[in-house]
């Protein structure tokens, strides 16, 4: 979908913090494809198979909102690189991505390309990591926050370069190293050869304490209009 000058791109983002019980899973189960289902099933621990079924039931749910159609109709076909579309739409844009206990979907109209991306705020980066996925002067960022905020400043660092290179539609086939950020006011930019990409929007989006999630938006308009909503799932039954 084209957007003009002026227009700015609207995109929807979902967080679900998704129960986990059976009855649920196998609820949520009966909206996704075959494959999907033979996918769900190769999982070896079941938090990561309930992990999995939530985000594709999260990711229907929206999707049949936005075009209409209900979830379990909806054909979802990855390219070569295991992006996925909904077939018969593909002006929609669309991410997904899911952590320990929640799950994020972003789903876009008027933009070029989109990516998101959400990993728990305590997760322990180690120094070897760091230096594989910063830059020189994003280390030295670092090293500048304060001792007890440094971690999850780590994590979110990790967090908006990973929902950038999703955008992309490359992941992690291409060094993080490639992708820098700088701080303006708080938001995070792109800096390319030392100078800002104002085509790009990259937001942290709040979540709560327990997960950071990051929003990677390429626009040639303004910056985009993000709407977030806590998920709820209409459809359980009443009790």
């Amino acid at each position: 979908m084209q957007q003009t000058d002026n227009q700015a791109a609207a995109i929807d983002v979902a967080l679900w913090q998704y129960p986990e019980n059976e009855g649920d899973e196998k609820r949520w189960m009966r909206s996704l494809s075959s494959n999907e289902l033979e996918r769900a099933a190769t999982y070896r621990f079941v938090r990561d198979r309930t992990s999995f079924i939530a985000g594709r039931y999260l990711l229907r749910q929206r999707l049949g909102v936005h075009t209409q159609t209900p979830p379990d109709k909806l054909v979802l076909v990855a390219d070569a690189y295991g992006k996925l579309k909904v077939a018969g739409h593909d002006g929609l844009q669309f991410s997904l991505s899911n952590a320990d206990g929640l799950v994020a979907v972003a789903i876009a109209s008027g933009c070029e390309r989109i990516g998101i991306d959400c990993e728990r705020a305590d997760a322990e980066i180690e120094a070897a990591a760091l230096e594989s996925y910063c830059r020189l002067d994003e280390r030295r960022w670092l090293d500048r926050v304060p001792a007890g905020e440094r971690p999850r400043a780590a994590v979110a660092l990790w967090t908006l370069k990973e929902s950038h290179l999703k955008a992309l539609g490359v992941g992690l086939r291409q060094d993080p190293r490639s992708v820098g950020f700088s701080w303006q006011d708080s938001i995070p930019i792109l800096v390319r050869s030392g100078e800002p990409d104002r085509q790009w929007h990259h937001r942290l989006i709040e979540s709560g304490s327990q997960h950071v999630v990051a929003l990677a938006v390429r626009s040639q308009s303004r910056a985009p209009d993000i709407r977030v909503r806590m998920f709820q799932d209409e459809s359980m039954p009443s009790e």
